[in-house]
């Protein structure tokens, strides 16, 4: 047998094999250490695209908290649309930085209740006649703050709802003269560190609730018959706020300052109102929104100016509409000592305004102890042919019934669309409620207006149910209470509210002024409200009276027709500490807007479309910071 030498080749191969093998394991094991290492260093993977680009340094803004945790930085969501997206590469917009971003100021604290377009330092310059001083008067460019409106030193997270119904934090709304002005009327109480809210009012001494129960022996509120109301001169809203648990939903107002932050107390407890007055310009609604209006002693004059206020209120009321009475001239007999008037002067009081709703057609349904209700007629067939006894109101020709922003209102009665016969509802019938909200509105089943199909508006509203959806990942408190008084800016066929219907919050639907397409007729006929606006100009509400702003497409449309930064600093004006706003818009838009919002002490990222991430258009999801104003001296 051959004997193996030290030398020998085989020996050689054998020993060469052994040396490579303990080198390949030497290198894996290396290889799956440093793998170790890195998979522990990062532990969570990139869900998407997107996340793979932010993690290479491309973040716009941190992705490590949560939007739903507004005093810390916002967050990815489970959802790849919820990662921060960074545009510069591609798009070639600079975006800004910290260091180059205009810091905007807070305003002296003496703001922190500014109303630009009702401040009454700017009305009292104004005629008093037909109380046009208490109208909206906005301030000219060179007078426009650019500063942050502060909150109150104290300012607390108001009380979720149901609860804000009936409670308000003192430090959010410090003012006590309605508590002492009201206190034998229970409007308001002041308990502690907190106002309750005990529902009464000056007609309604044991309640709302019992009040509402009075008008439902009258006509019916239950049923889905009666759906949106209108409350002038509202006081704090409470007849708007009991209204709720029977599905009515009320757009109460009141002048600015007639009794301090009344309309601001309704918006705290998450009641439905705005700024506005009955003088001489037509209210900012479509002709047939409401299905009911309400005055409770509000000190309208019904019958001056050729019954100017009354007609008004005919044009935003349906047909077969409700108004409803209460206090003077109504039941003047059992109270005529109280009011300190004189029998007669109530008589004729209430003589003229029984002649004036004959005159606009309207049939007296009933009047029982303190109320008086009247309903409107479904159509004008007999109201034309009326007008050979009553000569006026004359009915108005060649006037568009919508038009409402900046108009003066007429002393002729609007006219209904026509009807082919005396029992036919004018403009068409409506579902009810809540069938309502999603079947086709008689506006557009009609074609009235242009270029809105059925198709249309059914594709719309499943649009809007997916993208509600989507929006719930992203901001879970949607569901949890903690928003509830939520703005529409560009609210179109109202599918945005639609889409909320299930949640605890109510929308205020805005249609901006001067659209191609005028479609808060057909929001009003879904049984939402809303209101028309230019935002080159200021809402009429109070800061910090809404909790989630949604702005899909607004800058669109405004970017070239005033500067951004001041709608921006109008949102913030009007979005409570720790709010939400939802923009959609294309990339530079967003980017635009990230920049001067980064200034404003927002928090905010862009996000990509529910669709996915090819798609153009983006959402930035932003959070107000909470801070608020220093007391001055004499404060303290």
């Amino acid at each position: 047998m051959a004997k193996d030498y030290v030398g020998s080749p085989k020996q050689h191969q054998l020993e060469s094999k052994r040396k490579r093998l303990t080198w390949i394991l030497g290198i894996s094991g290396l290889c799956v250490v440093f793998y170790a290492l890195g998979a522990w260093q990062n532990s969570a993977p990139p869900t998407s695209r997107s996340e793979m680009y932010s993690r290479v340094g491309c973040e716009v803004a941190s992705p490590g908290a949560a939007v739903n945790n507004p005093s810390s930085s916002l967050s990815s969501s489970s959802s790849s649309s919820s990662v921060a997206l960074d545009f510069n590469s591609h798009h070639q917009i600079e975006i800004n930085n910290t260091d180059s971003v205009a810091n905007f100021q807070p305003c002296d604290m003496s703001y922190s209740e500014y109303t630009p377009c009702q401040h009454p330092q700017r009305g009292r310059k104004f005629s008093r006649d037909m109380m046009k001083y208490r109208e909206r008067h906005c301030p000219t460019k060179e007078e426009l703050l650019f500063c942050l409106i502060p909150a109150p030193p104290k300012y607390k997270t108001p009380f979720t709802w149901p609860q804000s119904r009936d409670y308000a934090w003192y430090d959010n709304i410090p003012h006590r003269e309605l508590s002492i002005e009201k206190a034998v009327q229970n409007w308001i109480q002041l308990e502690g560190n907190r106002f309750r809210f005990p529902g009464g009012g000056t007609s309604f001494p044991l309640g709302a609730d019992a009040y509402i129960d009075d008008i439902n022996e009258l006509i019916p509120l239950t049923g889905g018959t009666i759906r949106t109301a209108i409350d002038t001169g509202c006081g704090v809203a409470s007849w708007g706020a009991y209204l709720l648990k029977r599905d009515i939903l009320t757009m109460s107002f009141a002048p600015r300052d007639t009794h301090e932050a009344q309309v601001q107390f309704a918006l705290e407890r998450g009641v439905p109102a705005m700024i506005g007055i009955l003088a001489s310009e037509r209210l900012p609604f479509p002709a047939r929104a409401f299905d009911m209006a309400h005055c409770s002693r509000c000190l309208v004059p019904w019958n001056d100016y050729d019954g100017l206020y009354l007609i008004e209120v005919d044009r935003v009321l349906r047909p077969g509409g409700y108004w409803i009475l209460s206090g003077p001239p109504i039941n003047w007999k059992s109270y005529w000592r109280g009011w300190e008037r004189t029998k007669k002067d109530l008589k004729q009081e209430q003589d003229a305004l029984e002649n004036l709703a004959r005159r606009l057609c309207w049939k007296k349904v009933i009047e029982k102890n303190d109320l008086a209700v009247w309903q409107k007629p479904i159509n004008h067939k007999e109201c034309i042919r009326s007008r050979k006894v009553y000569k006026t109101p004359h009915i108005c020709k060649s006037d568009n019934p919508d038009a409402a922003w900046y108009k003066n209102m007429k002393a002729c009665i609007t006219p209904l669309p026509e009807v082919s016969s005396n029992d036919e509802i004018a403009g068409g019938a409506l579902e009810k409620w809540p069938e309502r909200a999603f079947a086709i509105p008689p506006r557009i089943r009609s074609g009235s207006i242009p270029g809105i199909t059925e198709e249309k508006f059914k594709q719309d509203n499943e649009l809007w149910k997916e993208r509600v959806t989507h929006y719930k990942h992203m901001i879970n408190p949607l569901s949890h209470g903690r928003y509830r008084n939520v703005m529409d800016m560009n609210a179109y066929l109202g599918g945005f509210a639609a889409a909320l219907l299930k949640y605890p919050v109510w929308v205020m639907n805005v249609v901006p002024a001067n659209s191609d397409r005028d479609t808060l007729g057909v929001i009003f006929e879904r049984g939402l409200i809303g209101t028309y606006q230019d935002w080159c100009e200021a809402m009429s509400t109070y800061p910090r009276t809404y909790d989630l702003i949604h702005a899909s497409g607004v800058f669109s449309i405004y970017q070239d027709r005033c500067d951004i930064s001041y709608i921006l600093l109008e949102m913030d004006r009007i979005l409570r500490p720790e709010g939400t706003v939802i923009f959609r818009d294309n990339v530079e838009i967003l980017v635009k807007i990230q920049g001067i919002t980064n200034g404003m002490k927002w928090k905010s990222q862009i996000m990509d479309h529910e669709s996915g991430p090819f798609n153009p258009e983006k959402i930035l999801v932003a959070v107000k910071s909470y801070w608020t104003g220093v007391a001055s001296q004499k404060q303290q």
